[in-house]
């Protein structure tokens, strides 16, 4: 004799009338199902809630979103940052700015527009590091420095030398422009 099973998936109900010796048949490509789509599911919300997280605190992400950065007769070039902050910033571009000396590790400047933001407390901010900090003001580092405030990464010289002696001689004008990568 047949008995009547009930299935309730996601708030349908279905009647099955299933024989005995097909329970099992019926159940077990079910459960394959039930279990792929558990695992599925999972790996995506594991990807969701993991990669915002670890891109955002990553130091440069790999790309080739380049700009050069004058300083007098020096032309250092940068890597651009895959955040919104860095495409703005890259849009603004040919763009001088008369940056003013902090602390003796930095030089800052008003930008005449405000960027996206994304902060995040990096800790350790490393010479060459290209930062913004708030919504419209632009940050080169040129000393390491330990920090407890937030920032928004632009992105990062990619060579140093002589950086610190361009400028860590008090205010100082940097000239950004883009680069043909």
């Amino acid at each position: 004799m047949n008995n009547p099973v009930a299935v309730n998936i996601h708030k349908v109900n279905t009647l099955v009338i299933i024989a005995p010796h097909q329970r099992l048949a019926f159940i077990k490509p079910i459960g394959l199902l039930v279990l792929l789509f558990l695992t599925l599911g999972s790996s995506y919300a594991t990807e969701l809630t993991a990669s915002p997280i670890a891109t955002k605190h990553t130091a440069i992400k790999l790309e080739s979103s380049h700009m050069w950065i004058t300083i007098g007769d020096h032309r250092f070039k940068a890597t651009l940052a895959n955040t919104s902050a860095a495409r703005e910033f890259a849009a603004m571009l040919p763009l001088t700015l008369d940056m003013d000396d902090l602390n003796s590790n930095e030089k800052h400047a008003e930008l005449p527009k405000s960027l996206s933001t994304d902060p995040y407390q990096p800790v350790t901010i490393n010479n060459g590091d290209l930062m913004l900090w708030g919504s419209r003001t632009m940050v080169v580092f040129y000393k390491k420095v330990n920090t407890s405030y937030s920032y928004t990464r632009i992105g990062h010289i990619d060579d140093t030398s002589g950086l610190s002696q361009q400028l860590g001689q008090g205010d100082v004008t940097l000239i950004f422009t883009k680069s043909a990568n």
